[in-house]
């Protein structure tokens, strides 16, 4: 096999690899796009993650010993997982916390 062959056999692979997981790269995408709008937004000084129901015992207390200032901060927490995050955005937003709401109107939603 010449060189020029494999070559067009290694595109073509790429290829089709590249059409075959394009909708989960343009999911992951808009993922990523999305965690990047919710990096800077300020999480209430008062907020009792004890009182997050949703979120797991070992997230709730992680949440109340370093008190993220921000949902980035959170994020970056051992433990904190995507859905752990989301769960606290729906609880924000459901809560009405003075200020959070207005904050997250321009955002598209998680779920």
């Amino acid at each position: 096999m010449e060189l020029g062959e494999r070559l067009a056999d290694a595109v073509v692979e790429q290829v089709q690899i590249g059409i075959k997981y394009a909708g989960y790269i343009d999911k992951q995408n808009e993922e990523v796009q999305r965690a990047a709008g919710f990096e800077h937004l300020k999480l209430p000084v008062d907020l009792d993650y004890g009182q997050v129901t949703a979120l797991s015992f070992e997230v709730r207390q992680k949440l109340a010993r370093y008190k993220p200032e921000t949902l980035g901060q959170a994020s970056r927490i051992s433990g904190v997982t995507p859905a752990a995050i989301s769960l606290l955005l729906i609880h924000l937003r459901k809560g009405r916390f003075k200020g959070f709401a207005a904050n997250t109107d321009s955002v598209s939603d998680v779920a």
